[in-house]
């Protein structure tokens, strides 16, 4: 089997496993600790030695790593960032409803912005964080759950009930969108219904359940589709395929004289205003402690600063086959041409002649095509990492990504030639 195929087999397991922000923490954390990363505790002293190679944690939902340099601090640092979430549906506290025919669903919120629709008549499942009892009250214990299982379906209302549904659905977030889990023999087994079976898959008394952080996620696992394989389908594309592109060039990248970075935010898409968002700031400090512990004063952090670059890696939208209109009449980037660098003229991304021209300059050595999303001038765009970080530290940085279709559905498409590109391009900037 060929590299490529091997890496984009790796990356489709990395999708399937990373069913929710903290799992994919957790699995990148996993893979930094099998080649040699240290964890550090933003509570402790950080010892940190020229080459070392270290993480830190924020909230078990970002995830923050750097091969420290070899050569003075404040020659720089090189940062890829991307974040860990996804559009989709948290569980609420006390969530079941029981239904007619004692059927149970639950009442669910919606995280982000998804296309709604997409999540019908799906196999879903339920994962992420649970808050257990300890002997400190002020530092609970903290335990992740995956069920591998379906066990949730959103069933869409019958043609037959609503024959315009072709036409125009409109959707009730609190009504359309909640999901059956279970029939019930009595009505009493509605009662702390999830907090049950989450006791019984993390062996736990259901008494030492505080508090959790559970999110739906589709079954379906990811796949490459098309006569060629040339398109990969799978849910939370956007953005965990640039955070694995991240991780992976991070680890086979040689360079050390320049301090190498990842960061991965979380809550990317609810505004990155949390104390693990880009909006935070989480990385402005590892990146003063880092400098200190290596011996750097605030003159030489600032010099490293003025030194640095960013690229902001968070996919952008590639050419629909059936809404041409809907893009640029000169800028549409299309899946399989390579790393989309995304300018705006309002500054909704940070990217500007300068950062561009580094970006395709990195491209152009790694031998990797390039290609630029500019929007519609009739539609305004969203913005991303990089301006949000441009706010807490003052970075050269590129805003990029993949294209990809159908972003923010339950199954997003991209190309999979394209995520070798951006691999092989983001090893190549940490290696320049």
């Amino acid at each position: 089997m060929q590299q490529t195929d091997l890496q984009l087999k790796d990356l489709m397991k990395f999708l399937d496993e990373s069913t929710c922000n903290f799992w994919a923490v957790k699995n990148i954390a996993s893979r930094l600790e099998n080649n040699g990363y240290v964890k550090l505790c933003q509570k402790d002293k950080w010892n940190i030695v020229p080459g070392g190679k270290y993480y830190v944690t924020q909230n078990d939902s970002a995830i923050f790593a750097f091969v420290a340099a070899t050569e003075p601090i404040y020659n720089g640092f090189k940062i890829i960032t991307a974040h860990s979430d996804s559009p989709g549906f948290r569980i609420k506290p006390a969530s079941e409803m029981l239904c007619d025919g004692n059927i149970v669903k639950l009442n669910t919120e919606v995280y982000g912005g998804p296309i709604l629709y997409t999540w019908f008549d799906r196999p879903l499942s339920i994962s992420g964080r649970v808050i257990l009892r300890s002997k400190n009250p002020l530092h609970p214990k903290s335990r992740l759950v995956k069920f591998n299982r379906p066990l949730l379906t959103i069933p869409h209302l019958a043609i037959h009930y609503n024959r315009a549904v072709n036409s125009g659905n409109p959707l009730s977030k609190q009504k359309d969108m909640l999901p059956v889990i279970a029939h019930i023999n009595d009505a009493a087994e509605k009662n702390n219904y999830i907090l049950n079976l989450v006791a019984k898959e993390l062996d736990v008394n259901v008494n030492e359940i505080l508090d959790f952080d559970l999110t739906l996620y589709d079954t379906t696992p990811a796949c490459l589709v098309g006569v060629n394989n040339e398109f990969l389908t799978s849910g939370r594309i956007d953005d965990l395929s640039m955070a694995y592109s991240a991780m992976e060039a991070l680890l086979n990248s040689d360079d050390t004289r320049m301090t190498k970075v990842m960061a991965i935010f979380d809550n990317e898409e609810t505004g990155s205003g949390t104390k693990q968002g880009a909006c935070s700031p989480v990385l402005t400090h590892i990146l003063q402690r880092i400098n200190e512990a290596l011996g750097g004063n605030n003159e030489d952090y600032i010099r490293a600063i003025a030194s640095s670059f960013m690229v902001s890696a968070d996919n952008g939208h590639g050419i629909h086959p059936n809404y041409p209109e809907k893009q640029d009449p000169t800028n549409h980037p299309v899946l399989g041409g390579g790393p989309v660098i995304k300018v705006n003229a309002n500054c909704k991304y940070m990217s500007d002649a300068d950062s561009a021209a580094v970006f395709r300059t990195i491209c152009e050595d790694a031998k990797v095509p390039y290609q630029y999303f500019v929007n519609h001038s009739d539609v305004e765009g969203g913005s991303t990492l990089g301006n949000k970080l441009t706010s807490q530290i003052n970075l050269r940085g590129v805003d990029m990504g993949a294209a990809q279709w159908a972003m923010h559905s339950v199954r997003e498409t991209a190309s999979a030639q394209d995520m070798i590109y951006i691999i092989r391009a983001f090893t190549q900037f940490f290696n320049c």
